[in-house]
């Protein structure tokens, strides 16, 4: 998803989708993400010059992603999306609440236990061996931009930026995330539960492990019977309760009764349990895999406390 604050900040996708011709190659590349630059020109009676102009503006914008392959008149340009959907928030908020983000690379876990099917990958190899659980110790797992494993938990700790007044309101972690299956399998639930400090957040059901088409960030080389993208998901604790995306509520353990102050350390775990009813692994994509460009984000709101 494609999330905007204000309508200031959506102004160059305004002005990408302001032509008809343009609405009409996002209707095609998302029926057919196999379309190359030829294939758009040919289809709507323009020249290469006029497809590449537009297609450019779409690029500018953020909204499609061009991949260069081989074909069988040398290399040619694929233009796929990047989004499936576009958030726009048109209200402006009247008051900004103060907030910390961090970005954590996948491989930046600090404890784990995990079986297999397990690996890690970075964006030019597989790190050691498929389905080794040695591998997670590894060095270079600092680099890796995937990791996946059929049962057990990576723990992260998560970045405490508070200072003496100010209060912890809610806490936002998004990742881009699906189930793991040997190969791919798209209807594959797992059950994946959260906690942070050892306190239970709550599970969230994964449909599937995805991998009918290629990720739009997954390298050239990557196989592709291997996991290829996930689903974008935030993980939310508030006042209210935990919730997944801000809608679907997974407990009423709220940002209190995790207390969390400017001393405390933030132990974050991602976990299928081998004792769960869907026993169906886990996968988490960062930067360099699956469709969306970041890793582990963490946004921390807080409130400065009043002192009379």
């Amino acid at each position: 998803m494609l999330y905007f604050k204000s309508v200031a900040e959506a102004e160059n996708v305004f002005k990408a989708l302001s032509t008809p011709m343009r609405l009409k190659i996002m209707e095609m590349i998302y029926e057919d993400e196999k379309l190359s630059m030829n294939d758009l020109a040919e289809a709507l009676g323009l020249t290469n010059g006029a497809i590449s102009m537009h297609v450019s503006k779409l690029e500018e914008a953020g909204l499609v992603k061009i991949k260069t392959t081989s074909g069988k008149r040398g290399t040619m340009k694929i233009i796929r999306p990047r989004y499936s959907r576009l958030m726009i928030d048109f209200a402006p908020k009247k008051e900004e609440r103060h907030c910390y983000t961090d970005d954590i690379r996948v491989g930046y876990y600090t404890n784990c236990n995990v079986t297999p099917t397990c690996g890690l990958a970075t964006a030019k190899e597989i790190i050691g061996a498929l389905d080794d659980p040695k591998v997670f110790s590894f060095p270079d797992r600092f680099n890796a931009g995937i990791l996946w494993f059929n049962s057990g938990y990576v723990e992260y700790n998560l970045p405490n930026h508070l200072q003496a007044g100010q209060t912890l309101t809610e806490l936002q972690i998004s990742f881009e995330i699906s189930s793991e299956c040997p190969e791919y399998n798209e209807d594959y639930p797992s059950d994946i539960h959260f906690s942070i400090n050892g306190t239970p957040l709550g599970m969230w059901i994964s449909p599937g492990d995805y991998g009918a088409r290629k990720g739009y960030l997954c390298p050239g080389w990557w196989p592709e019977l291997l996991n290829q993208y996930g689903l974008l998901k935030t993980l939310i604790i508030n006042s209210d309760g935990c919730f997944i995306d801000g809608t679907y509520k997974i407990s009423d353990v709220n940002i209190q009764d995790l207390n969390i102050n400017y001393n405390s350390y933030i132990s974050f775990r991602v976990e299928v349990p081998k004792d769960t009813a869907n026993v169906g692994g886990c996968t988490l994509f960062g930067e360099d895999f699956g469709d969306y460009s970041q890793a582990i984000r963490v946004k921390a709101y807080y409130e400065e406390d009043i002192v009379d």
